[in-house]
């Protein structure tokens, strides 16, 4: 177990039981104020813990690591220093936060500079990222999809059973949980015996997924091992791979999604390192037929996050539409990133990687509202007394996660996103 891990550690700083940031959590993410510039943080409870004046107060002096890392608009250049520096460093938050350390409570001064209630600060994006590849690795997902667009006998296509299938996505639309997202425009084709028409997409839907992030960067013609993964991911994030449903079925034939995907997706603003994501390990699925050797692997590979979508009207009270876990992953992480490397592809530090939709076995537990409301045909029931087959202009889909053993709550926080119309 990780020290910083230890379930029995407690903070001076007030932390609610619902909390998703104990002192055991530490994740990784950049802040600003109307007096401060960019920076990497920390959060614990509420707090927003400012790194850059924390190493500036001298509070990492007595570790080697390159304190400039923390004044900068993205946590790129701190990942890239290795997973033995990052946990030096949230070993030594972890120390500094306990509630019977003395080191820093109590000294007022340095606290004023070092110390934010969330409220009054602005998260941003925490990664800079170079390349997105989005996977389709929930068998369950995959196979509701291909049942309500293909064959249900033949759900599945011939190579989803052999490799994690996934496309190049696009990283410039990539936005911070909180951001506004206007309804795309774009070709589609309501009626199949009429020309297609262009307008704004009418069947907006979110997909719940999740993003691991690289911290080490590989060269060209190496290849990343599923023993080797973990070595490579820094850690996780929620997120929402909007989707434009009706623009996706017109352009998607013959090279994948395009238009319907790159207009947005939303991130939660704090990486969860898989270091504090070690006591939620659970396995992974019995693959039948059997992989090639390189997507083989061993030990506990999935994670047991429990994973929650609400969709909240501009005017009146949420709902929640989904309740599914990450540990629903046919493919883990570990083989999505041996098989990205197979062919000698590099990645870089901030690349990211997303799950693809994590839907579970029963309805309640499906991540898209295309699998939820069955393709519009079984609409959701909202407090207000409306209906949602997709997502209308004005809703706001939350997304939450977390996992807990042992009285410990890890969790990545919310990833927000409200819909505006089509400009």
């Amino acid at each position: 177990m990780f020290k910083a891990n230890n379930p029995a550690l407690s903070s001076w700083i007030a932390v609610s039981s619902d909390s998703d940031f104990p002192i055991q959590n530490i994740p990784f993410g950049v802040f600003k104020t109307a007096e401060k510039s960019p920076r990497v943080a920390t959060i614990i409870g509420d707090t927003i813990i400012d790194l850059a004046e924390l190493a500036k107060a001298g509070y990492f002096s007595d570790l080697e690591v390159d304190t400039a890392v923390f004044n900068q608009s993205s946590i790129n250049d701190f990942m890239a220093l290795g997973k033995k520096a990052a946990r030096a460093v949230r070993d030594r938050i972890s120390d500094l936060f306990e509630k019977n350390n003395t080191e820093l409570a109590g000294k007022t001064q340095v606290l004023a500079n070092v110390l934010h209630n969330k409220k009054e600060v602005e998260l941003l994006l925490p990664v800079q990222v170079g390349d997105y590849t989005d996977f389709y690795s929930s068998r369950e997902h995959a196979t509701n999809v291909g049942t309500m667009f293909r064959d249900p006998d033949n759900a599945l296509l011939p190579n989803w059973l052999h490799l994690p299938v996934g496309y190049h996505g696009r990283a410039s639309s990539i936005v911070v949980s909180g951001t506004e997202i206007h309804r795309p425009k774009g070709q589609q084709r309501p009626d199949d015996s009429l020309p297609p028409v262009c307008g704004p997409c009418r069947l907006l839907d979110f997909e719940l997924e999740m993003a691991f992030i690289i911290g080490q960067p590989t060269k060209m013609g190496q290849s990343i091992s599923t023993a080797e993964a973990d070595d490579y991911i820094f850690g996780l994030a929620l997120f929402n791979d909007w989707s434009a449903r009706d623009i996706q079925k017109w352009e998607y034939i013959p090279l994948g999604p395009f238009l319907a995907k790159s207009f947005a997706s939303t991130l939660s603003p704090w990486i969860v390192t898989l270091d504090a994501l070690e006591p939620f390990r659970t396995k992974g699925y019995e693959q039948d037929p059997e992989v090639l050797p390189y997507l083989q692997y061993e030990g506990q590979k999935n994670y047991d996050i429990k994973l929650e979508v609400a969709i909240q009207p501009e005017a009146g009270e949420a709902k929640v539409v989904c309740n599914s876990n990450f540990k629903h992953l046919y493919w883990t992480m570990t083989q999505q990133l041996a098989h990205h490397t197979i062919n000698g592809c590099n990645v870089k530090v901030g690349d990211m990687c997303a799950s693809g939709t994590i839907s579970g076995p029963t309805p309640d537990s499906y991540g898209s509202m295309l699998e939820i409301s069955w393709r519009g045909t079984k609409p959701v029931d909202m407090p207000d007394g409306t209906q949602r087959r997709f997502i209308n202009d004005g809703d706001t889909v939350v997304m939450k996660g977390f996992g807990e053993v042992n009285g410990v709550r890890i969790g990545f926080g919310e990833c927000t996103g409200k819909v505006l119309p089509a400009l």
